[in-house]
């Protein structure tokens, strides 16, 4: 795989990270939790539409609960009643299980400790804060990627949003005292992808955590979204990003 840029590289002072199913494996979790609620949603909404945990993955991949709610709704022709609520019985089911299901994996770990001695690590998610905060101790991340440093699209903006809607990257950028050249965005979904290319920021995508039906495809589908390079694993990106003068890694293989 050719390196990303020097030039480009030599700029970047912030990795901005997608959360879910990029630093840890939560999306087929989250949604199992996740379908009970939305299937309540429906039904008291009157609308004859029920999903199972990966029929609603791959509806809303990307999307948070707030924003696929609406978009049900709307489809369906109703009105949402008291959304928050719903929003709220949603983000406790699935963090209480995030935070009893996940576990540390030492490649993220080892990779974000690496690449933190030289760049500042952010969380960029649509996903609620609260949720990310049970995320990440549950897997060991919360020093490397500190509450401070994470931006959420439910919880950190005026209004709030979901991915591919560019605020929660343009957020991010203006907390942190960059610009969106200067901060590079790892994600593994399309939607997260364009995110961040349409903020103005450099994107990788990462294959890490995709399901293994979803790799032959997410390659090509997230160079369209706009990406510079797509890794397979941690490791290997943080091979990519190993500025010329030090010595290589060994890696893993990574998609060509």
């Amino acid at each position: 795989m050719p390196p990303i840029p020097a030039a480009l590289t030599e700029r970047i002072q912030a990795l901005l990270c997608d959360a879910d199913g990029n630093l840890f494996p939560s999306e087929e979790p989250a949604f199992a939790a996740s379908a009970d609620t939305t299937n309540r949603f429906l039904a008291a909404h009157g609308i004859d539409l029920r999903f199972t945990a990966e029929e609603l993955r791959l509806a809303s991949t990307g999307k948070n609960f707030r924003t696929t709610a609406a978009e049900l709704a709307a489809s369906a022709g109703r009105d949402v009643v008291d959304l928050d609520a719903w929003v709220a019985a949603e983000k406790e089911a699935v963090t209480g299980h995030l935070a009893q299901t996940l576990r540390p994996d030492d490649e993220v770990t080892a990779a974000l400790t690496t690449l933190s001695g030289r760049l500042t690590l952010a969380a960029v998610s649509s996903s609620a804060l609260s949720r990310l905060a049970a995320c990440f101790t549950a897997t060991g991340l919360d020093e490397l990627v500190p509450a401070a440093h994470r931006y959420s699209a439910e919880d950190s903006l005026p209004t709030p949003t979901s991915k591919p809607d560019p605020a929660v990257y343009r957020h991010a950028c203006v907390e942190l005292g960059i610009a969106p050249e200067e901060g590079l965005a790892v994600e593994d979904s399309v939607p997260g992808a364009l995110s961040a290319v349409r903020a103005g920021c450099p994107t990788v995508g990462n294959l890490r955590f995709v399901a293994p039906a979803e790799r032959a495809q997410r390659p090509e589908q997230l160079r369209e979204a706009g990406v510079l390079a797509v890794v397979s694993s941690w490791t290997e990106l943080t091979e990519l990003l190993r500025p010329t003068a030090e010595p290589a890694l060994s890696t893993a293989g990574g998609a060509r």
